[in-house]
């Protein structure tokens, strides 16, 4: 469910929260489930438990999760915060696309690019 990425550039608490945030968006983790405990993530990962923490910590500040004292994280329901999150990601797809059309990259192969990324995520 998570990978880090170490040729990533951003920092691993950043992937681990971008990844949960697509996952959340995405439907396919529901409002009220349960997060991975802090230590068992860690483990699995084989990082350090503050790494985690600092993701949900990022989470929780975002609005995308929730913290129940002694039960863990939990998937917070907020229809607004998912309708704002995919409205970001659209922009920030027009504003690349306006930027490779402006190299001169053309719209054939900017479209043959996003059905190639597509297919690539939904295979």
């Amino acid at each position: 469910m998570i990978i880090i990425d170490y040729s990533d550039k951003r920092p691993i608490y950043e992937q681990i929260a971008g990844r949960f945030q697509a996952l959340i968006v995405s439907g396919v983790m529901e409002a009220d489930e349960k997060l991975p405990s802090v230590r068992s993530l860690a483990v699995e990962l084989s990082i350090n438990p503050n790494t985690i923490q600092r993701a949900y910590m990022e989470l929780e500040k975002d609005g995308f999760i929730y913290t129940v004292k002694g039960r863990g994280n939990f998937v917070k329901k907020d229809d607004e915060l998912m309708r704002r999150q995919k409205e970001k990601l659209l922009t920030g797809l027009e504003e690349q696309v306006g930027v490779c059309l402006r190299q001169g990259i053309d719209k054939k192969e900017i479209l043959g690019c996003v059905e190639k990324a597509a297919g690539e995520v939904l295979a």
